[in-house]
């Protein structure tokens, strides 16, 4: 995310990023305008639109981050794409109610933004009539403002994957069913959504075509997430441990770090230097270091340091929603502070597709 991202500020810990993507949309603003005849007003008029609307997005965003910090959960941080933003929280609550709370968090900032613009104009005597709202122009600024939030709020609280009203969905089901269930049900809705927004899109807006794309990948990778989560129930680190790895010293090179993964099956290395750990290198890492470094450069300048550290009875659910969270594809796994193995990424998806298929087989042998 920080790579690719420009970091504008943090409050409460949760950092906010733009994306370099975002500003392709500043882009097309302009060109629009130009299209259009407009002259340098009109389109600075829409740059900042939507620069305002984009500021309303964050705070519809830190409005789901700061509800699940009062649940615990925190956020790696906001970023803004051409499409929206996103809060990556290190998960979603697991109660119903926390969850419901946190997925409407969102929503309701814009209800209250649209709220607070409403009794503005009203006191100032800006209000328009319904019908002007089809007919948006740069000089009904804060009025424009306004029904973008709640076209915004509206929009999230659509009942699919991953927008808002996925989750809320879900939430509300899972109160009188289990969570994997409640999965299912709200991504088969949200991926049928998609499917008639693509349909729709076809005869209206590219966009809508677009939109529907976005929702039936995410109501899908949401359902394949919570059905590992359910597979993975009961079982613990130790379950997955791998007690047979190789640990590199800091000053060794990524040349006999490719030599040993060439000779092994392993999927990455510890790093320890006097007994402690030091980061971990997977084979995403030494790629991207040989092809920066050299062979040559030692491993402790592409090591991952932000690893994810694992303790033997942490569950294995756990474990999976970490890994998820940070991306990544080895953990060391610490005792008293002391490395007695690793987990991987590969190990713990094994554990997923054994306990499915077990689950399958059982399935049938009923029927």
């Amino acid at each position: 995310m920080k790579k690719w991202s420009l970091f504008m500020g943090s409050y409460s810990g949760i950092k906010v990023f733009i994306h370099w993507t975002f500003w392709i949309i500043i882009g097309w603003i302009f060109m629009m305008h130009y299209q259009m005849g407009h002259g340098w007003t009109e389109a600075i008029q829409g740059v900042l639109f939507i620069l305002v609307l984009f500021a309303c997005v964050v705070l519809h965003e830190f409005g789901h981050a700061l509800m699940a910090k009062e649940y615990g959960i925190p956020t790696r941080g906001i970023t803004l794409y051409p499409i929206g933003g996103v809060a990556s929280l290190h998960k979603m609550p697991d109660k119903p109610a926390q969850e419901l709370a946190v997925a409407l968090a969102g929503p309701a900032v814009n209800f209250v933004i649209a709220g607070v613009l409403y009794i503005f104009l009203y006191v100032n005597d800006q209000l328009l009539p319904i019908s002007e709202i089809d007919h948006m122009s740069g000089d009904n600024f804060w009025f424009n403002i306004m029904v973008a939030n709640v076209i915004l709020a509206v929009f999230n609280l659509i009942p699919a994957f991953p927008m808002d009203g996925g989750r809320v969905l879900r939430a509300l089901l899972s109160f009188n069913m289990g969570k994997l269930k409640a999965t299912t049900i709200a991504a088969r809705v949200g991926q049928f959504l998609a499917i008639v927004f693509v349909f729709l899109g076809f005869f209206s807006s590219f966009w809508l075509v677009f939109i529907g794309l976005f929702i039936y990948l995410g109501a899908g990778a949401e359902e394949v997430r919570e059905s590992a989560k359910s597979a993975l129930t009961g079982y613990t680190a130790m379950d997955v441990l791998i007690q047979k790895y190789t640990c590199l010293l800091p000053e060794e090179t990524l040349e006999k770090a490719l030599q040993l993964l060439r000779n092994t099956q392993e999927q990455g290395f510890v790093v320890e230097e006097n007994g402690q750990v030091q980061g971990v290198l997977t084979r995403k890492e030494l790629i991207k270091g040989l092809s920066t470094y050299g062979n040559s450069a030692p491993v402790s300048k592409v090591m991952r340091k932000d690893f994810v550290i694992i303790v033997p009875d942490m569950p294995l659910q756990q474990v999976y929603e970490k890994f998820m969270s940070n991306n990544a594809q080895l953990a060391p796994v610490l005792e008293g502070g002391q490395l007695i193995g690793i987990v991987d990424a590969k190990g713990i998806n094994e554990m997923v597709m054994i306990k499915k298929a077990l689950a399958k087989k059982n399935g049938i042998a009923k029927t």
